[in-house]
Parts: structure tokens; C-alpha cells; sequence
């Protein structure tokens, strides 16, 4: 996959969201709130509308607009902006996320924080942050390891028991920065990040940038199946082991 391509992708996207001009969420729920903006749906469009032009038997999953072509062997995962709450409350902490899979491996991703004028982008086993090589901190201890989660009252009782257990451990926690947060770890400034109740579009992203910059990513039990929505990205296997004990 050709890092230029990320490059058009991004530039799309936030060309969309800066031409949205009314940006009153709606809300997804009928109790609670999770909110949704004409600009997300206006990124997704854009963002589907590249990828349909270079590549149209890829399949696409987005958070807005569901499926095209599911069950293609290649197939893109978009969150157009992953962090909206953040985005809507003016901080830089949101993302547009952009991950591309094949026979369900993930083989590249993005994380762009337009804000920042920041972009990872993982491609070929190797991450680059604004074009040149970035590789995690390598940390391997608990003890010494700045962790990250977005929101400990997301956690259930029993993850918010876990999760305790966890940051106890640590040597520091940071909180509220979302796809931010595992974008960190893949350039060496956090040790660890962590979240669950995530969807494919919150994670797909995630997987090859903090992988291609030498971390590792798996779920709460130790395993690689993501489908339950929690996630680990770690700077070494070590310290993602030592994290899974801890959580469990």
C-alpha cells in the first residue's frame, strides 16, 4: 500500500471537516449520549469516495455508513472522527482513523490528529510519524511505564476493578486522549495504552501503527482477538504481558 495514498486520504478528510460549518452534535442514543456531527459524516464521504475511485472491488466499513462489498478479501476501516466528544469540546485530542486490512490481517493504517498537523501512518511493518521512522519507547516493566486509558468511568465495576489493579502499577496515568493515546505509544511518548467497549472502527487503525513501530497489540486475556472491544497497545510484548497478568 503506497504511503501517498494515506497522504490523499487524510488531505480529503479534512478538507470535509473544515468546510463543515454547523457542527451541533446529534446524539445516537436515546439514553446517554454519544454524539455524531455533519462533519464526521461529511469526513466518512470524502474518505469513501477515494477509496471507490482507486480501489472499487475493496470493501469499506465505516462508523457512519456501515458496509460496502463486506466480505471482500481487502477492506478498508474508517472512523472519520474517532474522539468526537473531544472534537465538539474544541481539544486536539481527536482523530481520523484509517485502517486497511487483508483476509482480516491488518497491513496499514492511519492516525491522523488534524489539530496537531500530526500523521502515523503504518505501512509494511514500518510506522512513520509526518514522514520520518518513529519505534516505541521499548519499555518493558510496569513500574516504569506511562500508561493511558480515555475514560476510567467507561469501564464497567469489574474492568474499573481490573483496570485499578493496572494503574496501581504503573508509574503514571494520563487520561482523555483517546485514538491519541495508542498514536503515543507508537512514537515513544506513552508506554502503554488501553480501552475497552471498542468497536472495529476505533481499533482497526490502531493495530499497524503501533505495530510497525516495534509494539504490540492484543486483548485483555493475553490473545490477538480484538472483537471484544478490549484493547492493549504496548511498547514491548514484555510489558504487554506483564499488563495482562496485572489485569487479571
Amino acid at each position: 500500500m503506497d504511503r501517498a495514498f494515506f497522504d490523499l486520504l487524510r488531505d480529503r478528510a479534512r478538507r470535509a471537516i473544515a468546510g463543515v460549518t454547523d457542527l451541533t452534535p446529534d446524539n445516537k442514543l436515546d439514553t446517554g449520549f454519544d454524539p455524531v456531527t455533519e462533519a464526521d459524516r461529511a469526513a466518512e464521504r470524502a474518505l469513501r469516495e477515494v477509496i471507490e475511485a482507486h480501489f472499487p472491488n475493496h470493501g469499506i466499513w465505516g462508523e457512519e455508513y456501515g458496509w460496502s462489498r463486506e466480505g471482500a478479501n481487502r477492506h478498508w476501516s474508517l472512523d472519520p472522527i474517532d474522539g468526537t466528544r473531544a472534537f465538539i469540546c474544541g481539544l486536539p485530542s481527536w482523530a481520523i482513523l484509517v485502517g486497511h486490512l487483508e483476509d482480516g490481517e491488518h497491513i496499514a493504517g492511519m492516525i491522523d490528529l488534524p489539530d496537531l498537523d500530526t500523521t502515523y501512518v503504518g505501512v509494511d511493518g514500518e510506522t512513520r510519524l509526518n514522514g520520518d521512522p518513529v519505534r516505541t519507547s521499548g519499555c518493558a516493566s510496569l513500574a516504569q511505564a506511562r500508561i493511558a486509558t480515555t475514560d476510567p468511568y467507561l469501564f464497567d465495576t469489574g474492568e474499573k476493578r481490573r483496570f485499578e489493579s493496572l494503574r496501581s502499577a504503573a508509574r503514571l496515568t494520563r487520561y482523555g486522549m483517546d485514538a491519541m493515546a495508542f498514536a503515543k505509544v507508537a512514537s515513544g511518548h506513552l508506554d502503554l495504552a488501553t480501552d475497552t467497549g471498542l468497536k472495529r472502527h476505533d481499533y482497526d487503525a490502531l493495530v499497524a501503527v503501533v505495530r510497525g513501530a516495534g509494539g504490540h497489540v492484543g486483548n485483555w486475556s493475553g490473545g490477538s482477538d480484538l472483537s471484544g472491544g478490549d484493547v492493549i497497545a504496548a511498547a514491548s510484548q514484555a510489558l504487554y504481558d506483564e499488563a495482562v497478568r496485572t489485569l487479571a
